[in-house]
């Protein structure tokens, strides 16, 4: 048996103590009352929310934390894996010689004998033959079936989008989806003053939604790109909390005009920096 204290050896050995740790976790007589209760759908919260802690740890490129966030991202697959050997499913050897077999399926110029001298461009459009092959193979007949329906709404719009525009549906120039924008933004501000809010909440919607759009005729991925957007708004209101600070406040006890002040100055200190 695999010994759950021995931290040597390499990866077969250390993946193997950690699939023993989970079973030994969800033994019903012997393991984690909390971990014993769990189901998929409980567990699958925990699985989005590390996938978002490794892209952070990225993001922050704080590589002295990445490891122990992609074992926490592995402990999930590793979770998921064990309910469902305990409910004779699948295991983890099946998890892992699925996501191998594709990766040898969806490469053949590295792992068969197709030509291997492609461009980045043409090796996408390579990847996408592919996949559409294995969606058809798995009776997907609509265009738009197999995207995810748990993904995060934005990064799932930018990839409803991107199926259509595979058959066509898109806009041929970016101004278009700009002028798209502005209608969208318009019908918004008109909704707000004469429509109930279920309706606000619907161009809301469909503004997001060409937002989502515009970025993919961008090049820009909108998960990442609000990320960011998230990351510089938390920097620069740390800035106005500390500015506040050095006089002895909190911003509650300041006003607009003297926070906007605050921020303008991080802001030009960002761009200072950049």
């Amino acid at each position: 048996m695999t010994e759950i204290h021995d931290s040597t050896g390499g990866a077969p050995e250390q993946i193997a103590r950690l699939a023993e740790i989970m079973r030994r976790l969800r033994d019903p007589e012997t393991g984690c009352a909390w971990d014993v209760a769990q189901d998929f759908a409980s567990i699958a919260p925990y699985t989005i929310e590390e996938a978002y802690e490794v892209a952070d740890a990225i993001e922050r490129q704080a590589w002295d934390e990445l490891p122990g966030e992609l074992g926490d991202l592995l402990l999930q697959a590793v979770f998921h894996a064990q309910m469902a050997s305990e409910a004779g499913m699948f295991d983890l050897a099946d998890v892992a010689r699925s996501v191998a077999d594709k990766m040898v399926a969806r490469h053949p110029h590295v792992f068969g004998d197709e030509d291997g001298n492609r461009t980045p461009g043409e090796q996408v459009q390579a990847w996408e033959a592919i996949k559409a092959a294995e969606r058809a193979g798995r009776a997907e007949g609509g265009t738009l079936d197999g995207v995810a329906l748990g993904l995060p709404a934005l990064l799932r719009a930018a990839k409803l989008q991107k199926r259509a525009a595979r058959v066509g549906f898109d806009w041929p120039e970016t101004t278009q989806v700009l002028d798209k924008l502005r209608e969208e933004a318009a019908e918004l501000v008109e909704a707000r003053e004469t429509l109930s809010q279920a309706e606000v909440e619907e161009e809301m919607g469909d503004l997001l939604f060409t937002m989502a759009n515009l970025a993919r005729h961008l090049g820009i991925d909108p998960e990442a790109a609000l990320r960011g957007a998230n990351a510089k708004f938390t920097r620069r209101f740390a800035a106005i909390e500390a500015g506040l600070a050095r006089s002895g406040r909190r911003p509650e006890e300041s006003d607009l005009q003297e926070m906007d002040a605050l921020w303008n100055e991080a802001r030009a200190a960002d761009k200072r920096a950049g």
